[in-house]
Formats: structure tokens, C-alpha cells, sequence
């Protein structure tokens, strides 16, 4: 986490700095604004991440400078090889995006689409739970 936190404090300050020489040059306000904003949430994840290492104080293989590869190797979480859920959520999406160059009743029925799908992929390996009585 050291390194991460490290990374985006870096990023911040980079992003300050040619927030200032844009602005210097003459640059529009809007552009300055958007550089001054993407500096705050480099600043914001940076922080997040310094706070959560300090509170939970756990050292990952990527601080540590003796480490070997095999010591961040294990359980990276579950990856649905064959689920269809993900077709459904980019076409309600992409209806939602539509909707709004088309009309808005495409954008709701797209939000509904889109909430549905999303529900689906989130609950795909949900198993129900037994009944009280057999």
C-alpha cells in the first residue's frame, strides 16, 4: 500500500504543477478547472489509501524490496467463466445512452433494462435459501 499511496500523491502534486503552468500559459478555465479537479482525486485516492494503511498497518509483497513473486500469489477472487449477464447489462446501457440522443422514455426503459441485469449478474451464484419446512 506504501507504494500505491505513494503513486498517487505523486500524481497529485504532478497534476498540480501542470494545472499551474497550463494556467500560466493562458490556458482556458474550463481545462483548468478539469486539471485542478483530476489533481483532488489523485489527492483523494492517495489519502484513502495512506489512512487505510496506517489504520490496518498490514505490509503487502509490493512494499517489501526482499519479496519474491510467489509471496503475492493466492485467491484473487471468482470469475464467471461462462456468464451471459454482462451482454444484458452493456445493451441496457448502451439503450440508457441511446435514450438520451433519442428520447427520454428509451433512457427509462434503458434504467430498468439496466437495473435488472445488473441484479441478475450480481445474484448468478445466489443460492436460495432452504425452506423451514421439507
Amino acid at each position: 500500500m506504501k507504494v500505491n499511496w505513494k503513486l498517487f500523491a505523486g500524481l497529485s502534486i504532478f497534476y498540480v504543477m501542470m494545472t499551474v503552468i497550463y494556467w500560466q500559459v493562458g490556458g482556458e478555465p474550463v481545462g483548468i478547472g478539469g486539471m485542478f479537479l483530476a489533481s483532488a482525486l489523485a489527492g483523494m485516492v492517495g489519502f484513502y489509501l495512506w489512512f487505510t494503511q496506517r489504520r490496518i498497518g498490514v505490509v503487502l509483497p509490493e512494499d517489501n524490496v526482499t519479496a519474491l513473486i510467489e509471496d503475492g500469489a493466492g485467491e484473487l477472487g471468482f470469475y464467471s467463466p461462462h456468464s451471459w449477464w454482462p451482454l444484458p447489462v452493456a445493451l441496457s446501457a448502451c439503450a440508457m445512452g441511446l435514450g438520451l440522443a433519442i428520447g427520454w422514455w428509451l433512457t427509462l426503459i434503458g434504467l430498468g433494462a439496466l437495473i435488472i441485469s445488473i441484479i441478475g449478474m450480481v445474484t448468478e451464484y445466489e443460492k436460495p435459501l432452504a425452506s423451514a419446512s421439507h
